[in-house]
């Protein structure tokens, strides 16, 4: 059984002037212990979707369930209970300013009836964990972002939650903080077996930290799966676009149309995209298949990225310009374990 499972839902918001559809026929499942991405632009519905798996957004229709139980279902005390089991952290952390970075951590001890020097134990035990112990007297004014949101990964993680939702966790901070909050998500989801939840709008996030992706555009989940595959084959405009790293959707379109078009009168020869496998990565094969055929073949894109510790990446060849020999081309590209999809 998943841990957690979402069948068709639906968002709709009511304006004066209309109703705005923000989720439409949303279907996807996460299991447990897994790190699990959803991604997509500005406006495309996500950080609403992460708001429906505890119900801080009531969806207009369809269910999430938590280990077979609909949330939709539950009155207010067992919904409560449930909750407990579920962190979140935000973009601006959401910190209490005037209380101490201990007192932060202790708040939700309190509230689930753990106080007094039992709550102070496991909050400093939290913030070792999260590598901020010596900071437990300060006020979240004194700490860079980075260190915010350690305390509010520590915070989240007050009531030994089994799922943690992370909506745009590190959307506020530089590169290199971004990095070591990831590795610190990566070590914590581990050790604990946490289900992790990352709303996001980089596919570098998803590269770092994520064994499974769904896209989401314009309100509609359009593509998921394993990161590998998608990063290797891509199916929807959306996980394309993503991949090249937020193009605008007509500019992605007219780039990827115009760039056969625009090579048609130098290079005559059939255009096609290879995919890098995790045994192909590291090999030669264009330079052995040129030096095997005899024939030039034109470099027209090139692409190549680190996803999940493993070097991924693409490439636009122009082939040779005789067909039977393209079509020998295409099959040695095959034979070594390429992703070969023809573009004319």
């Amino acid at each position: 059984m998943a841990m957690i499972e979402v069948k068709n839902l639906y968002k709709t918001f009511s304006t004066k002037e209309a109703e705005v559809e923000a989720l439409k026929n949303i279907n996807f499942r996460v299991e447990a212990g897994d790190v699990y991405g959803i991604i997509g632009m500005s406006g495309a519905g996500k950080s609403t979707l992460v708001r429906c798996l505890n119900l801080l957004e009531t969806p207009t229709s369809g269910s999430v369930e938590v280990d077979g139980i609909s949330l939709t279902q539950l009155d207010d005390r067992k919904l409560r209970q449930l909750r407990a089991q579920i962190g979140m952290i935000f973009q601006n952390f959401n910190l209490m300013m005037q209380s101490t970075v201990l007192a932060n951590v202790c708040f939700p001890l309190k509230i689930h009836g753990t106080g007094g020097q039992a709550a102070k134990k496991k909050a400093k035990e939290l913030l070792k964990t999260v590598g901020l112990e010596e900071k437990a007297s300060a006020y979240p004014a004194q700490l860079s972002g980075g260190q915010r949101q350690r305390v509010a990964i520590a915070r989240a993680l007050a009531c030994d939650p089994r799922i943690l939702l992370c909506d745009e966790a590190t959307s506020a901070l530089d590169p290199q903080t971004t990095q070591q909050i990831l590795a610190l998500l990566r070590e914590i989801n581990q050790k604990t077996g946490i289900t992790i939840i990352i709303i996001t709008h980089s596919m570098s996030v998803v590269r770092e930290i994520c064994n499974h992706v769904a896209i989401v555009e314009n309100g509609e989940l359009v593509e998921n799966g394993s990161v590998e595959e998608v990063f290797a084959h891509p199916k929807s405009d959306a996980a394309k676009r993503l991949i090249i790293e937020g193009r605008d959707p007509e500019e992605w379109k007219e780039n990827r149309a115009s760039l056969v078009s625009k090579t048609e009168e130098k290079h005559t020869g059939r255009k096609v995209r290879i995919v890098f496998s995790r045994n192909s990565s590291y090999e030669p094969v264009v330079a052995n298949m040129v030096l095997q055929f005899g024939e030039p073949v034109n470099i027209l894109k090139a692409n190549t990225k680190d996803v999940q510790g493993v070097a991924r990446g693409d490439m636009i060849l122009a082939l040779s310009k005789e067909g039977e020999i393209a079509d020998r081309q295409i099959q040695y590209l095959k034979d070594h374990e390429l992703s070969v999809e023809v573009l004319d």
